[in-house]
């Protein structure tokens, strides 16, 4: 066999299975949108149709104003921003002390950080809870139902100094040697030379923790008891439950509770490429 039919065969290979991967993420997506749009009749019947044979607008209003999604966006949105912010703050200067300064343990200590990411949430859970509800300057029961349990304890984020730590190695030493013989001091190397450098690794960064953020079910489910805290997963969780056999207002619910993340990929998916091609994995 030649070069040349290999390479188109291994080509091949790849793409074939590029588009099966992509079809099986698309295909659920479809279903969800579709049935978002169907009527009674369309959802019950069998077999199954791939299009409504009406389209019922309907559900969305509906579903919208059934249980109060508008709280639940705003906590979502206010909990994610303010998690957001911290993060970045937060990992932006822990990764520039693994990265650039020199003390005992620095690796150690890092790689007690990574070890961290391998705990399951269900483990720690309960402590934290105990916690965070003997805590003082929350309500009567500490900080439970309040957005400092929703907000505090993930203001840092391990996955985010791993990436920033990453991508700052890549930088040149000889620019810090340079920035210190100028008598740059840390504060100002990190925001006239590391920051303007780093815009994808943060826009990266702000991304991976709003999604994550977005997309957290049990520690809010845990944490919060009332509907003016709940976020939009908690509140979604609900709402399922409450309409169980509505299932053109469940996937309603659940295609406007995903709208956001797919426009902030969308306008950020160029930035993420960046990031993730230059960081790599040095250590």
């Amino acid at each position: 066999m030649s070069a040349a039919a290999a390479s188109f065969r291994k080509s091949w290979a790849l793409h074939l299975m590029l588009i099966v991967g992509a079809i099986s993420f698309i295909v659920p997506f479809y279903w969800m949108v579709s049935t978002s749009l169907k009527g009674t009749d369309d959802l019950f019947q069998t077999p199954p149709t791939w299009l409504p044979s009406e389209l019922e607008f309907a559900n969305y209003p509906e579903a919208w104003s059934t249980v109060p999604f508008p709280r639940y966006f705003f906590n979502t949105v206010f909990v994610a921003v303010s998690i957001v912010l911290g993060a970045v703050v937060t990992s932006g200067l822990s990764a520039f002390a693994f990265a650039f300064l020199k003390f005992r343990a620095r690796e150690g200590l890092f790689n007690s950080f990574l070890s961290t990411m391998m705990v399951p949430e269900p483990v720690y859970i309960i402590s934290s809870y105990i916690l965070l509800y003997n805590l003082p300057g929350g309500g009567r029961d500490g900080w439970i139902d309040d957005y400092s349990a929703l907000i505090v304890p993930w203001l840092a984020h391990v996955f985010s100094i791993f990436l920033l730590r990453q991508h700052f190695l890549s930088f040149p030493r000889d620019l810090v040697d340079a920035a210190v013989i100028d008598g740059c001091g840390p504060i100002r190397f990190i925001f006239t030379m590391i920051l303007p450098l780093s815009k994808a690794a943060l826009t990266t960064v702000c991304l991976f923790t709003f999604i994550n953020t977005w997309n957290s079910f049990l520690w809010p489910l845990v944490m919060t008891n009332s509907d003016s805290i709940r976020p939009i997963q908690v509140g979604l969780a609900y709402f399922a439950q409450e309409q169980g056999t509505e299932h053109g207002l469940m996937m309603a619910a659940a295609v406007f509770s995903i709208a956001p993340l797919l426009v902030a990929y969308f306008f950020a998916q160029r930035q993420i490429i960046e990031s993730l091609t230059h960081t790599g994995l040095k250590g």
